[in-house]
């Protein structure tokens, strides 16, 4: 699925020690235009995060996975960006490039 639009903020940057080890997590809301704009708030995982490097202001699309699991009675809802490109820059479908699983350890929100 994708998602393009406008970054509109960036959120502050989480991180913490799991049993696999170190996360690093980033938070961005975009902006989807239209007669009623929606913001989307998606995350970056990892070292993705520097690779991205996405700036407020940006038109972007934005490839996502989306997943909801449940924990104590409430289900959360991830949506997770595995590919980001300028909104103006086509991208050509390439079928060996797959999102990256989603892992049981991340820590629920």
């Amino acid at each position: 699925m994708e998602l393009t639009g406008k970054i509109t903020q960036i959120l502050p940057e989480k991180s913490g020690t799991s049993a696999r080890g170190a996360w690093r997590i980033q938070e961005y809301i975009i902006e989807l235009p239209g007669d009623y704009p929606k913001q989307v708030c998606f995350a970056v995982w990892g070292d993705r995060i520097d690779q991205f490097a996405i700036q407020q202001g940006q038109e972007l699309t934005v490839s996502i996975d989306l997943e909801s699991r449940e924990h104590n009675g409430r289900w959360y809802t991830n949506v997770k960006a595995w590919r980001v490109t300028p909104a103006n820059q086509a991208h050509a479908p390439d079928d060996s490039e797959q999102p990256p699983p989603f892992f049981d350890d991340q820590p629920p929100f």
